[in-house]
């Protein structure tokens, strides 16, 4: 009698499942980078979260939805600037939402380069030698240095601007005019200012250009960047797009900054997550697609999907399978 229990218990019978079979890529076959991405969707875990989200985002561009791409500033810190600017250049995402930092990056990246360092760089070592370490890059404070010089020049031709016009600019006008200072290909921001796709960085001051704008506001107090107008255009933009679609790398000011607009027009209709956020804590940083459902941020019927890990190893591989061929 108690071997028949704990054998049922063991071999307790199941009901039949239908659906993917769990299986990877076959390597013994000549390599097909697209036959690779796809065999991630039979994989399991996260690898068919990235194939499902890679289906969301297809259908955003086959549909027409206009593209938000949200990133926080270490995406520019890492190559995944370079994947950005690649997607503004090609107008294949209508609005960027970033951080200060995702902005003045780039621009620095335009006259000096950031250097792989290591994780375990002995801080403060580096600090004796004016060296910033994000993660494994090495940032000198030499770029910061150049970087202060070349903002004390915009700033005061954007002061002239802002006295002659009877003006204040915006966070997103500043942000286009500033990548018209610049003529690196590389550049986010000069292809954002060439193709008019606008920037909104809700949290600017949050790093060196805020204390570049400190510095100046000391000796310009007349200075000024308009913050409301750009959150009626944003979220104008989000109630007139006739469908939506929400690309967030990371998470924080820019994840909620772009699901709140949408929370406008009663949701986004697709909505793809990249983070290694948790939600145990209660915080949208780590908050999954359901969790903005119930707040009317995405639609009950959208497509959505959360891929956890590492931006910069999964986002490339997104871009090299949905616009990788520019089309």
């Amino acid at each position: 009698m108690t071997k028949d229990i704990a054998r049922d218990a063991v071999l307790k019978k199941s009901e039949d499942v239908k659906g993917v079979e769990i299986r990877g890529y076959d390597f013994s076959k000549q390599f097909n980078l697209d036959e690779f991405i796809k065999a991630y969707g039979s994989t399991g875990f996260q690898a068919s979260n990235l194939a499902k989200a890679i289906e969301i985002i297809k259908k955003m561009r086959k549909n027409k939805a206009t593209i938000f791409l949200a990133y926080t500033s270490n995406m520019v810190t890492s190559g995944v600037r370079e994947v950005i600017a690649f997607l503004t250049k090609n107008r294949f995402v209508d609005i960027l939402v970033t951080t200060g930092g995702g902005v003045e990056e780039d621009i620095i990246k335009c006259y000096k380069p950031f250097i792989l360092g290591r994780f375990e760089a002995d801080g403060a070592e580096l600090r004796r030698k004016g060296i910033n370490r994000t993660g494994n890059i090495f940032i000198p404070n030499d770029r910061y240095i150049q970087f202060e010089k070349i903002m004390n020049r915009f700033f005061k031709k954007l002061l002239e601007r802002q006295k002659k016009e009877e003006r204040v600019f915006t966070i997103s006008e500043l942000v286009h005019e500033l990548g018209k200072e610049v003529s690196d290909e590389n550049s986010i921001y000069y292809w954002a200012s060439k193709n008019n796709i606008p920037v909104f960085c809700p949290t600017l001051t949050d790093g060196s250009i805020g204390d570049m704008l400190y510095f100046f506001r000391k000796d310009n107090p007349e200075f000024k960047v308009d913050i409301a107008k750009d959150i009626v255009n944003l979220n104008d933009m989000a109630l007139n797009a006739e469908k939506s679609g929400v690309i967030i790398l990371g998470s924080g000011p820019i994840k909620h900054h772009v699901s709140n607009a949408n929370l406008f027009r009663d949701g986004s209709d697709y909505a793809v997550y990249i983070n290694s956020v948790l939600e145990f804590d209660g915080s949208d940083s780590g908050a999954r697609p359901e969790e903005a459902v119930s707040w009317g941020k995405i639609k009950p019927d959208a497509d959505r999907i959360k891929v956890y890990g590492d931006a910069t190893i999964i986002f490339p591989l997104i871009v090299a399978s949905v616009f990788g061929k520019q089309g």
